[in-house]
């Protein structure tokens, strides 16, 4: 099956000067736009007014909501790879270090990058229903997992994918509880120092 987008491939398909950065655009104002109104709230029309661009454009860089969604995925694996590629992750020298980066990461998410994985869970949910879209998500899935087999094989996983695939699914239960949960509302952000121990548990977990 191929990847679901109607419109351009990619940005360098498209001749025109900033076709890169106006995907980039379009697919930034579309995860907002889930993350503040759900699925119902993406359309192309409002995309274009959200982002302030010419009424088509959007359209003209993918023509169907299934490729509009499709470039939602895309865009957030690269930003979920930027993340886990920052300069201020140290080197995996051990499970603490590791266990304090991740922290980091996972209280960025659920505080100011809050939205993004809002609209990550929204997302997910579609690509369950629609089968056109399950080879971009799965895609953006598969470049999450290959940098956490990375780094738990450089701590001496016997089996760093098996181990990854545990800690990724441990790690979303972890934000969609926190984020969207029963008691979320009502339960305030953990701070680091405990986010770093809850990491730790599930490092140790999953490498031993």
């Amino acid at each position: 099956m191929s990847t679901p987008d109607a419109g351009p491939s990619s940005a360098s398909s498209d001749p025109r000067p900033g076709a890169a950065d106006r995907r980039t655009l379009i697919a930034d104002t579309a995860i907002e736009l889930v993350a503040a109104a759900g699925l119902r709230g993406l359309t192309h029309r409002a995309v274009d007014g959200a982002a302030q661009l010419p009424p088509g454009s959007t359209s003209y860089y993918f023509r169907t909501r299934t490729a509009l969604i499709g470039a939602c995925y895309q865009r957030l694996a690269e930003l979920d790879v930027a993340d886990y590629g920052r300069a201020d992750r140290p080197a995996p020298a051990g499970r603490d270090e590791v266990a304090a980066a991740s922290a980091a990461l996972l209280h960025r998410w659920l505080t100011t990058g809050r939205s993004r994985q809002l609209a990550r869970f929204e997302l997910s949910l579609e690509a369950a229903r629609n089968p056109e879209l399950e080879p971009e998500f799965a895609r953006a899935g598969r470049a999450v997992r290959a940098w956490a087999a990375a780094i738990l094989g450089e701590l001496g996983a016997p089996r760093p994918q098996e181990a990854a695939e545990l800690l990724v699914a441990w790690t979303d239960g972890l934000l969609h509880d926190r984020l969207v949960g029963a008691l979320a509302r009502s339960r305030p952000v953990p701070d680091q120092a405990e986010l770093a121990a809850v990491v730790r548990r599930m490092l140790d977990a999953a490498l031993d």
